[in-house]
């Protein structure tokens, strides 16, 4: 595995089961990320509530140029599986405070480029202001020679633009804790 399916995850978090498995129980290519957060479980999970609005990327590639909301919006974390996440995913399932668990729309532009994917976003406490963030995306490439594409870029595509949400989830979630200047 190259660092573009496994980035910043180590390899006993890559064999734990994600809620993820449940909807492509079996995928083409399976994706890791995570990091750490000094931040207490509750704080990340209510960040991670947040991609109901914005995607926490790069926002002038994939959120039309507007800045994801550098404060907690009220209310976002009132979930019910079905709701839009980053615009192109559903909320799948999801446990408060533990997990939420996406899937590109069915039958959707990004579902026909991409492939039909799901993901967790898993937090597990490492103390009462630590945890670690874990994602796992399971991938089921779209058929022919764009699928082939897909195999090969995907990966590395995903990992530019998830490895800097889950770093601005981080610095998002301590300046919180440590009342840093926003």
């Amino acid at each position: 595995m190259t660092i573009a399916h496994t980035w910043g995850t180590r390899p006993d978090e890559r064999l734990l089961s994600y809620p993820c498995d449940r909807l492509l129980p079996d995928p083409d290519d399976s994706l890791y990320r995570g990091v750490t957060i000094d931040a207490s479980p509750q704080t990340v999970f209510r960040w991670l509530c947040q991609m109901r609005v914005a995607p926490y990327s790069y926002d002038w590639i994939d959120n039309g140029g507007r800045e994801s909301p550098q404060t907690l919006i009220p209310g976002l974390e009132e979930l019910a599986v079905g709701q839009d996440v980053m615009e192109i995913f559903q909320l799948a399932d999801f446990a408060r405070d533990q997990h939420l668990t996406i899937r590109i729309k069915s039958n959707s532009r990004a579902q026909r480029l991409f492939g039909d994917i799901a993901g967790s976003y898993c937090v597990m406490a490492n103390g009462p202001r630590s945890c670690r963030l874990l994602v796992k995306l399971v991938v089921q490439h779209p058929p022919g020679v764009w699928g082939q594409l897909m195999r090969s870029l995907l990966p590395w595509g995903d990992l530019i633009m998830m490895s800097r949400q889950l770093l601005n989830f981080k610095h998002l979630a301590e300046r919180r804790l440590t009342n840093r200047p926003h």
